[in-house]
């Protein structure tokens, strides 16, 4: 038979044959075993080629697709934890940490041993390109651009905020913000501002989950992350240990009124001592509980006729002042119909009646800014509105109950004070007009002592409305008043205009008005009241006890005082006059800073508070601003339905007088201690670079307490400051479950626009000194 060439019949060509195979199998099984063993030992730059496409791959559909689902199932509230999980999401989808790639090569290193075609395709990568880097960034790029091209703004907002924030133990690190990014980005959408997270930063761990080399999905990392968020947030409860006080004034707690340790041990209250501030030696860092069935304020106008019940429930008034229409009960409203005890027949015609009887008081116009003592209910105040007329009510927290919690659950400005035996919180020389109304003071008593207290905050030129029985009663206890103050008024150089008696209402006023030169002080007979030192400062007033003397008039022009401010409402963009020969608190001349902090103000306002920070603003009604400079803030809010408590820190430059001069009103105040409102009564808090100071002599945390008591629920705070205070606050609000609606930054300072929640902690703290 024939044989072929290689035929095995004599075995010789067979054995060398499957040597040479052999051999080649050996070298073949040699190289490919010498090439895993470099490509595992290598440095994970080819692992980290291949894998990070095959990963972003991968993942790109759980990132659309599972947490878009997730998403839609949520409750909205949890908007922002879902934001954070999608930015958890982003951040892995861009940058893998060193462990996962080790799991990635791993993974490549058995998969090589099944799929030999995976192999290959490698090697020939490796070949053609002989770099491994170069493709590697390639193929990353590519994914990345056809992956992530949506994601394009939010990487860039985040690179943004990571370079903006530092870290909270001062190592340099680059953290990310985790509980607001959602509330941050949906505010800047609007705006080409800076975004940053800053506040409450526990850095964001780039997590892996690489047991028996299984590979971490972006749904399990962010959910172990949401877990750790959440984690982190009940750590920052418990570290500042929110409480809510358990006081014997409840909802209703004022810190120092409600000193009730302090108000024992006082030796008289003959001049109503027990009604004066006495604040605790530490400053409450409880939260005040809320009034069973609270709900949110309504709306002006309508909250000056009728307010919820429960917000402010109490009932004494109506009992016992109803038939004078202050206020009465009507289902689950209290009801306000505008009267007083003397305009039974409304507010409005008794303010027509003051002007009728003195045309040159010129409501709205020559007279802007008043102070109504004794006011009630402050029906008085809130009618002047109508014309054009801010008037700042003010009375003590005694046996009528809550008139002045009633002012500002209606939207009307009032505040807590007594006239007793301390100055009023009020620079002298400011008030166009003061009103009083069967306010209960004894004017005439202690040489006018009182009286004289007026004299000191009343502008001159400005006029003095006093409507109470001696006016036009003749019986003997008010004949004998009308005789005291006669003589009072007549020595303090007061010139009585007119009285006249309403005969609807079936009252009477006299208007008194406050002399503007000293030539009536010179001639006196007896110095009777005296006349202040020369060293009295009229302005000085936070703790200041009162005097019996007068201050004299200032007659040069180029002084606060001499001259009658411009009217309204010229008056509150022009810089006043004195100002010339000073410098400003910023640096500036005094007339150029006015002028700049107005422009800035209005700049802010009118294109960022207005409008980009998602306030509803028919929803405010009672501002304050807790550090106002020059007022511009305020001033540029004078359009709208709302008024604003400018608050000058008594340790700040004093430039409450020129907030006055532009026809606007403040008071002054140390932020260290509780202020003299009750609780939930302002809608929006402003605080520029107040914190910042505050730092430095005040426990924050007491400060937060105290903006959380004044703060309605759903109301807003908005503070600007340097980028570490700001920090600082965050973590406290969000601690208190506030939302933090917005974040803005630029070199180094700040902004944040908070919303106060609902939220009282279960637990409670026992105020030893607020129990009766």
């Amino acid at each position: 038979m024939a044989m072929g060439k290689y035929s095995r019949v004599d075995g010789k060509k067979s054995s060398t044959y499957g040597l040479t195979i052999t051999i080649v199998l050996l070298l073949s099984l040699c190289l490919v075993g010498a090439w895993m063993f470099m490509s595992s030992w290598s440095a994970p730059a080819d692992s980290v080629g291949y894998s990070s496409s095959d990963t972003a791959k991968d993942v790109e559909p759980v990132t659309k697709n599972d947490l878009s689902k997730e998403e839609g199932d949520r409750d909205p509230k949890n908007f922002s934890d879902e934001k954070e999980e999608n930015e958890a999401v982003t951040e892995n989808n861009e940058v893998k940490t060193d462990s996962e790639n080790s799991a990635e090569g791993n993974q490549v290193d058995e998969s090589s041993g099944e799929k030999t075609e995976i192999v290959e395709e490698k090697k020939e990568s490796d070949d053609s390109n002989g770099d491994g880097d170069g493709e590697k960034e390639k193929n990353v790029k590519e994914v990345e651009s056809e992956s992530d091209e949506a994601k394009q703004k939010e990487k860039t907002q985040l690179e943004e905020s990571t370079e903006e924030n530092k870290s909270e133990d001062g190592n340099g690190n680059k953290e990310k913000s985790e509980e607001n990014a959602s509330e941050t980005e949906e505010s800047t959408e609007k705006s080409s501002k800076d975004v940053f997270p800053a506040g409450d930063q526990a850095e964001i761990t780039k997590e892996s989950s690489t047991g028996d080399g299984a590979w971490s999905t972006q749904l399990v990392e962010s959910q172990n992350e949401k877990k750790a968020q959440q984690s982190s947030i009940s750590k920052d409860q418990s570290s500042y240990g929110w409480k809510t006080c358990n006081v014997t004034a409840g909802p209703d707690y004022i810190p120092c009124l409600d000193n009730w340790q302090a108000i024992k041990k006082l030796h008289t209250t003959m001049h109503y001592e027990h009604r004066e501030r006495h604040c605790p030696e530490e400053s409450p860092r409880c939260l005040v509980s809320l009034p069973d069935g609270y709900k949110r304020s309504i709306k002006w106008p309508k909250s000056r006729e009728k307010i919820w019940y429960n917000n402010v429930p109490h009932t004494k008034l109506a009992e016992i002042k109803g038939h004078q229409n202050w206020v009465k009960m009507s289902g689950e409203h209290l009801t306000f119909p505008g009267g007083g005890t003397q305009f039974k027949n409304g507010a409005l015609h008794y303010i027509d009646f003051i002007q009728q009887s003195h045309p040159a008081i010129a409501w709205g116009n020559r007279t802007r800014v008043i102070l109504d003592v004794g006011c009630g209910v402050a029906s008085f105040g809130g009618y002047l509105f109508e014309r054009d007329v801010l008037a700042l009510s003010f009375a003590p927290k005694d046996e009528h109950e809550a008139q002045v919690q009633f002012a500002l659950e209606r939207g009307i400005p009032a505040m807590l004070n007594v006239m007793g035996t301390k100055r009023l919180p009020f620079p002298g020389s400011v008030f166009d007009l003061i009103h009083c109304a069967r306010c209960r003071v004894p004017w005439h008593i202690e040489g006018g002592k009182l009286l004289l207290e007026l004299n000191r905050a009343l502008r001159p030129g400005g006029f003095f409305v006093w409507s109470a029985t001696p006016v036009y009663r003749k019986n003997e206890e008010d004949s004998g008043i009308w005789k005291a103050m006669s003589k009072l008024t007549k020595a303090m150089c007061w010139k009585l205009v007119t009285i006249k008696k309403d005969k609807l209402n079936e009252v009477g006023a006299a208007i008194y008005q406050k002399p503007t030169s000293n030539k009536c002080y010179n001639k006196r007979p007896q110095n009777d009241p005296p006349l202040c030192k020369d060293s009295d400062d009229q302005n000085a007033a936070w703790n200041v006890p009162l005097e019996a003397c007068m201050h004299k008039v200032t007659e040069d022009s180029s002084k606060r005082g001499a001259v009658w401010p411009n009217m309204w409402p010229e008056r509150v963009e022009t810089a006043p006059e004195w100002l010339d020969s000073q410098e400003g608190v910023y640096g500036k001349p005094a007339p150029e800073d006015f002028t700049a902090d107005q422009e800035k103000w209005k700049t802010i306002v009118s294109k960022s508070y207005l409008n980009d920070m998602g306030i509803d603003w028919s929803n405010v009604r009672n501002v304050m601003d807790m550090r106002a400079v020059y007022g511009g803030f305020a001033a540029a809010l004078k359009d709208l339905k709302l008024w604003v408590m400018n608050v000058v820190p008594v340790d700040a430059p004093d430039t409450l007088p020129i907030i006055y001069e532009r026809g606007l009103f403040g008071i002054y105040h140390d932020w260290c201690e509780s202020f003299n409102t009750y609780p939930r009564t302002y809608d929006l808090l402003h605080a520029d670079h107040l914190f910042s100071t505050l730092r430095k002599r005040c426990n924050l945390v007491s400060v937060m307490a105290e903006i959380d008591r004044i703060l309605r629920p759903q109301g807003t705070f908005i503070i600007r400051d340097d980028m570490e205070t700001l920090g600082e606050v965050e973590k406290m609000v969000k601690s208190m479950k506030w939302n933090v609606k917005m974040t803005q930054s630029k070199d180094n300072e700040g902004l944040l626009s908070i919303q106060k929640s609902w939220w009282r902690p279960a637990e409670t703290e026992t105020i030893k000194s607020a129990i009766a």
